[in-house]
């Protein structure tokens, strides 16, 4: 009978060669009688350190414009209805979104998140958000920029990357047989066609997940491989902020180990895609989020949306007493290897060969 380390081992050389792992291989990680945490997250470093070393990408979210929001995800304080004390504003200004973001630059971050509530965004949002991403390139060209506004419509994720974008975030949140559960103003489906659009239209697609919203282990696994189809190129990984004001107030499932079988599913799923720690690392993960770094390449830096994150002082602190290293503007995340997968279509129509269907 083949022993836990051995299977471990085995579930590593399939995702060195960028094999996703079986069903039953990922439900057990999660699984606490089918092996330890710390074997789980030994066992996931190896695939993390192959791919990416021990560079730490740093991200920053700027919210362009907080509340009032015609959706009723329940896990949003910025929802339809939330009785959440929050910050309400409208559209910051391209200057004041320039100075937020070149403070995250200047300590550290590669990559710049741009975050507008509300179901999807107008032409005027569009030109909006272009103005904005030319002030934050004007003064840091190199950085990466990731918009955050809703559903796309036709046109607008090409409209968007002539702007300067680099990429777009839609996360899928939960699995497509649950969503139904959190939000009602729009489906799972909505969520998928949005991110396809994002890619096709030439941006790097980013979509991740919400846990602690008493999803099950299948729930996981489900939307774990319902992103995997989508091939993302950043899958951030958040953990319930469960914000007074929100139907889901007062939900506390998380454990920190909990977080890091969450966090080595991902890993090994998506071996050599940008893994993000993200929102609701600190409240859940506490005093283990150092080991967390061994699991996500990639961290967010700063304050959330609506709530605060851990000082980046901190963050940074906490980076290096790991043994890791923040990751340099000029250094390559994703592996050089990762680009090698897109093959030109050689078959099919226009060809006389016949397609792979």
């Amino acid at each position: 009978m083949v022993d836990t380390l051995d299977r471990l081992d085995q579930l590593v050389d399939k995702s060195l060669r960028r094999e996703a792992p079986t069903r039953e291989e990922a439900l057990a990680l999660l699984r606490p009688d089918d092996f330890d945490v710390f074997d789980v997250v030994a066992a996931a470093f190896r695939v993390r350190r192959h791919f990416f070393g021990r560079r730490v990408k740093l991200n920053t979210l700027i919210n362009l414009k907080s509340g009032l929001c015609p959706e009723d995800c329940s896990y949003c304080s910025q929802r339809l209805g939330s009785g959440s004390d929050i910050l309400k504003y409208s559209w910051i200004s391209p200057a004041e979104a320039a100075a937020t973001a070149g403070q995250a630059v200047r300590a550290g971050a590669k990559r710049v998140c741009l975050v507008a509530s509300g179901r999807g965004p107008g032409e005027r949002d569009i030109r909006r958000v272009g103005e904005t991403i030319g002030a934050i390139k004007g003064e840091h060209p190199e950085v990466e920029v990731c918009v955050c506004l809703g559903l796309l419509t036709e046109g607008q994720a090409e409209r968007l990357r002539e702007a300067g974008a680099h990429a777009y975030n839609h996360n899928l949140n939960t699995s497509a047989e649950r969503y139904a559960d959190i939000c009602s103003t729009h489906t799972f489906a909505d969520r998928v066609d949005t991110v396809r659009r994002a890619a096709a239209g030439g941006l790097s697609p980013c979509s991740g997940a919400i846990v602690g919203m008493g999803e099950s282990d299948d729930d996981i696994v489900d939307m774990a491989f319902a992103l995997r189809e989508l091939d993302p190129d950043s899958v951030p990984v958040n953990f319930l902020i469960p914000m007074e004001g929100t139907p889901l107030a007062g939900t506390w499932e998380l454990t920190p180990e909990r977080c890091l079988r969450v966090l080595a599913l991902f890993r090994f799923c998506f071996p050599d895609v940008e893994v993000r720690l993200s929102g609701g690392r600190e409240i859940h993960l506490r005093s283990l989020q150092p080991l967390a770094l061994h699991l996500a390449n990639s961290v967010f830096l700063g304050d959330y949306l609506t709530s605060e994150g851990q000082p980046g002082a901190d963050d940074r602190q906490m980076i290096a007493d790991a043994g890791f290293t923040v990751e340099g503007a000029a250094e390559r995340t994703l592996p050089q290897a990762r680009h090698d997968l897109v093959a030109v279509r050689r078959r099919g129509a226009g060809t006389e060969l016949p397609p792979n269907t």
